[in-house]
């Protein structure tokens, strides 16, 4: 009976075990989490920190975003005046402008020079003679009187220095007498007034800005006309040339009146009280008379506020004949005071110098022998004579 209730015990006890194994199992496969849904959404949660996980050592610090300041506009920037030159002296310049002469034109002497040392002076020499001195566009006149004058001499003298009676001779042809100064001063305190007149592609409005640096470097004050107002370049490029050596230019509209713009030049040049004021006028073809009557209205009117003290004609030196054309044209218009011979680098074309003044009576005043600011010079008879002989 003992033992019955002992094994009924024991099947209890195994019984009770096997129940509540069981009852765990089930517990927890119920506490299991499922999958997580796939809800497909862009936006990431901040996972949450396991506060038992060793801290994460960044080799770098966070970045962080600033936000965006508020961008002022630049203040435009200052326009920035270009540097003053200081034009080069009139005596270094002659010197150098002698040189390059001396260099150009001095073919034409030393063919003078081989024909005038032959033994034996006949007529074919003579008139090879001629044919040189024409070609340096000497002129018939004046080539005809220089011929007239060496024969006579040679004939008595002989040719023993034929080299000195060219040059005597030559010079007595280019005429070192003549005024050639440059008349830039106005009476009293009223200031010098210069008119520059020309055809275009002379250099015209390029030697006005060249007289500016000469007057400058010899200290005077000066105000710049731009009374070329058909030409926009024109204007611009002198404008050009008055900044570079501080000198203000008095401009008008394109196509507007030029003997406003000019009357206005002067009328400030007055008013500053300047040394000189240098009128830049249109290139005139001088086949067109309408427009060289309008260039004297531009003289007419400029003296109403001062006298106009030069009135300097631009010729083009390589243009022979026809630049003996626009010297009387010019001449009849505006009553010439002095000529500016540019481009007199070109080869032996040197008698033109001859020629303009016998046409004009009327001196060189200024030559220009290159396109460099300063490569303009008052003219000497005796270096220009030195150069055609070549030295």
């Amino acid at each position: 009976m003992e033992t019955l209730a002992l094994v009924i015990l024991v099947i209890a006890v195994v019984g009770v075990a096997l129940v509540g194994a069981v009852a765990g199992l089930v517990v927890t496969r119920r506490r299991k989490p499922g999958p997580l849904p796939d809800t497909h959404t862009d936006v990431l949660g901040t996972p949450t920190a396991d506060p038992e996980a060793p801290p994460v050592e960044l080799s770098a610090p966070p970045a962080t975003i600033e936000p965006e300041a508020a961008v002022e506009p630049e203040a435009p920037a200052e326009p920035v005046a270009p540097p003053l030159e200081r034009p080069e002296g009139t005596a270094s310049r002659l010197v150098r402008l002698r040189q390059r002469l001396a260099g150009s034109q001095g073919a034409l002497g030393r063919g003078l020079l081989a024909l005038l040392s032959r033994e034996r002076l006949d007529e074919d020499t003579w008139e090879d003679i001629e044919d040189t001195l024409l070609t340096a566009d000497i002129g018939v006149a004046p080539t005809q009187e220089l011929v007239e004058r060496l024969r006579s001499r040679l004939r008595v003298e002989g040719t023993a220095d034929p080299r000195a009676v060219l040059r005597e001779e030559l010079l007595a042809l280019v005429d070192p007498t003549m005024d050639r100064a440059l008349r830039v001063s106005g009476e009293g305190d009223e200031p010098g007034v210069v008119l520059v007149v020309g055809v275009n592609g002379a250099g015209k409005t390029t030697t006005v800005g060249k007289i500016a640096r000469i007057l400058v470097a010899e200290d005077r004050s000066v105000v710049l006309g731009a009374a070329d107002t058909f030409r926009a370049a024109a204007v611009e490029q002198l404008g050009t040339w008055g900044e570079r050596v501080g000198v203000e230019t008095v401009k008008g509209e394109e196509g507007a009146d030029p003997a406003s713009v000019a009357f206005r030049a002067v009328e400030e040049g007055r008013r500053q009280g300047v040394d000189t004021v240098i009128v830049d006028t249109a290139g005139r073809l001088q086949n067109k008379q309408g427009l060289m009557d309008e260039l004297g209205k531009v003289k007419r009117v400029v003296e109403k506020q001062a006298p106009v003290t030069e009135v300097l004609l631009v010729l083009d030196a390589t243009t022979g004949q026809n630049g003996m054309i626009q010297a009387r044209v010019f001449s009849e218009a505006v009553d010439v005071t002095g000529i500016v011979l540019t481009k007199l680098d070109g080869s032996a074309k040197g008698g033109i110098v001859v020629a303009v003044q016998r046409e004009l009576g009327v001196p060189v005043k200024l030559v220009g022998l290159g396109e460099g600011a300063d490569d303009l010079a008052p003219f000497d008879a005796g270096a220009f004579v030195d150069a055609l002989l070549g030295g």
